[in-house]
């Protein structure tokens, strides 16, 4: 007698996992490492992530939908640190997950204000402890972690180095079964819900900050005047945006000097080869 019974396909899971901290903490690092491609630029300045970046991982049925936010930043009350704060405290309320990242064995004031953002929301917050490769006291964590518990209910503690791929591979795999049943928002291979316009914009933007380190102020922007497709080749215009600071004797000509001596052309052309043709 034939077997009538199918194979039931495990239940498709979709959720979209929100990554907050402090600036410079590691969330954009981490970001790129768990969608496994650089959709979302980094550098020691902070408040290198302006926007909203959304990147998307697909692992057998689950998808997860990661949330790169700006830093909270709690020093500095210009207009457009309270723009990127609002983008923050409303991201909150549409995800599944919340990541929190600090730094391992670390714990300021800070971070203090962005957790303070979490209580009451009812949805799970992850502790996550980045960094870990520079921790040299391992032994040392366990009463941090303890000081942690008490400050709020975490779901779940995860150390890692975001640098670290099985460190990454083990918090997808504890974030999944958080993510509810129900159908993907895209398809399998997207990576990202910005455009490759946006995205040029951004690794322009990132290499100037690497270049100029503290000089360049962090408003600076970056817009594409010009995008072309050419098969392979994209063909791109730009203008840098650079606020006048008062306080800073680095103005045009000396970005103009920066540009010339780095090969900064050069190098983004080498950059657009690896993330264009990736």
């Amino acid at each position: 007698m034939p077997d009538t019974e199918q194979e039931t396909a495990p239940a498709r899971r979709c959720g979209l996992v929100a990554i907050v901290g402090r600036p410079n903490v590691g969330k954009s690092t981490l970001l790129n490492a768990l969608v496994g491609q650089k959709v979302s630029i980094t550098s020691d300045k902070a408040q290198t992530t302006r926007h909203r970046i959304t990147g998307i991982r697909t692992v057998g049925e689950a998808q997860f939908v990661f949330v790169d936010t700006p830093g909270f930043q709690t020093r500095h009350s210009a207009p457009l640190n309270r723009t990127l704060n609002r983008t923050v405290t409303g991201v909150l309320g549409d995800v599944d997950v919340v990541l929190f990242v600090v730094e391992a064995g670390r714990f300021g004031l800070d971070d203090a204000k962005v957790l303070a953002l979490m209580q009451g929301i009812g949805k799970p917050v992850f502790l996550i402890a980045n960094k870990l490769d520079t921790v040299l006291r391992r032994a040392e964590l366990a009463p941090w972690l303890k000081g942690m518990q008490e400050r709020h209910a975490f779901a779940e503690f995860v150390p890692l180095s975001a640098r670290k791929d099985a460190d990454v591979q083990r918090l997808l795999g504890i974030v999944r079964p958080y993510l509810p049943e129900q159908p993907w928002l895209y398809d399998a291979d997207t990576l990202t819900d910005r455009s490759e316009r946006f995205l040029a914009s951004e690794l322009i933007r990132e290499k100037l900050f690497r270049l100029t380190g503290d000089e360049l102020p962090y408003t600076s922007t970056v817009v594409i005047d010009e995008f072309k497709e050419e098969g392979n080749l994209r063909r791109i215009s730009a203008s840098i945006v650079v606020e006048r600071d008062a306080e800073s004797s680095f103005g045009l000509t000396s970005l103009g000097e920066v540009l010339l001596d780095t090969g900064f052309a050069a190098q983004l052309i080498l950059i657009g080869e690896e993330y264009f043709q990736a």
